[in-house]
């Protein structure tokens, strides 16, 4: 996820249209080719839980270089892992390859249940910010994808799923059409593609108990979710509603708290990641979200690293996605 900074008049200007509109829809939700890759030898361990996560993670915040854009072999090692464990999880593999900067990248697809049918696509970017381990960011959102991949094998699927690890959503791609989860967004397009939604995976790794520990773009969001950081966000624009209150409603069944958040673009952190991208498209689209910078002071520095999280909340978020793709493309 890449943080922006608007102009303090900008956001001067907006806070009482944004306090309003958040508060009202909060009340109202509660009515390609392959090239020559590296051998890498796949974890052996149980993919639904918490050791299994922690393992995904450590694996892609340990990568040395780390894996960023102008690191592209770390990259590589990186979608090959995703592919191996996506395969082992019995999905049809394809690799989205693109060329930036006289180098190759690759989106790693996984496609679970029927092929034809308005499908729906589940979302993380695998990249991290510069030659920072990048765990929370988005390790941990890629891991969750990952375990999800297992998590459905038992899963009879009434419509087509997509499992997408992006590449190059940090700068200095973020925010231009060479973002991974652009060109794929991009494709569905030119396809035509139908999609029954797209739920973006980004940082599902940080918590804390503590008072005080989560804040948000308005201070008055605190009167709404409370100041724990102690639950995942789930957030869209109003056009999104049906599909966040459906993926609200499924993720009910866990342990981990969730919340929902209807918010327009102009509240800081509603498009911060590859939901954006099929926005962008016409397609209707949700980030589940720890929040990132609103709680996790470990955000886009060295301190960023495996152990700072949470892998029981990971797996209960494994099984709430999980739930949400059983209620939008499972049969009845």
């Amino acid at each position: 996820m890449e943080r922006r900074t608007q102009p303090l008049a900008h956001r001067l200007a907006r806070r009482a249209l944004l306090i309003a509109a958040v508060a009202c829809l909060a009340l109202a939700c509660e009515s390609g080719s392959d090239a020559a890759r590296p051998t890498l030898v796949p974890t052996v361990v149980d993919p639904l839980s918490a050791d299994a996560l922690r393992a995904h993670v450590s694996f892609l915040a340990e990568l040395e270089p780390a894996r960023s854009y102008g690191n592209a072999a770390s990259l590589e090692k990186a979608a090959v892992y995703l592919e191996r464990e996506f395969a082992a999880a019995g999905g049809r593999i394809v690799r989205q390859t693109f060329e930036v900067g006289g180098e190759s990248y690759a989106n790693v697809r996984c496609f679970l249940g029927p092929e034809e049918g308005a499908r729906l696509v589940v979302g993380a970017h695998y990249d991290s910010y510069g030659d920072l381990p990048g765990a929370d960011d988005n390790a941990s959102g890629t891991a969750v994808l990952l375990a999800l991949a297992h998590a459905l094998r038992d899963v009879e699927l009434a419509a087509p799923v997509e499992l997408v690890a992006f590449v190059l959503e940090e700068p200095p791609q973020y925010d231009t059409r060479d973002m991974g989860s652009a060109r794929h967004a991009r494709l569905l397009r030119e396809e035509g593609a139908e999609l029954r939604g797209m739920i973006c995976l980004e940082m599902l790794g940080y918590y804390s108990e503590e008072a005080g520990s989560q804040s948000y773009p308005v201070d008055e969001m605190e009167l709404l979710f409370g100041d724990k950081a102690d639950f995942l966000a789930v957030v869209g624009r109003p056009e999104d509603a049906a599909l966040v209150e459906a993926v609200h409603a499924a993720m009910q069944g866990t342990p981990l708290r969730v919340e929902k958040v209807l918010a327009p673009p102009a509240l800081t952190g509603v498009d911060f990641s590859d939901h954006r991208s099929f926005w962008a498209e016409g397609y209707t689209a949700t980030m589940l979200t720890d929040t990132s910078f609103y709680r996790n002071a470990n955000y886009h520095t060295a301190a960023d690293t495996a152990d700072t999280l949470d892998y029981v909340r990971m797996a209960h978020a494994v099984q709430g996605v999980r739930a949400a793709v059983v209620a939008l493309a499972g049969k009845e």
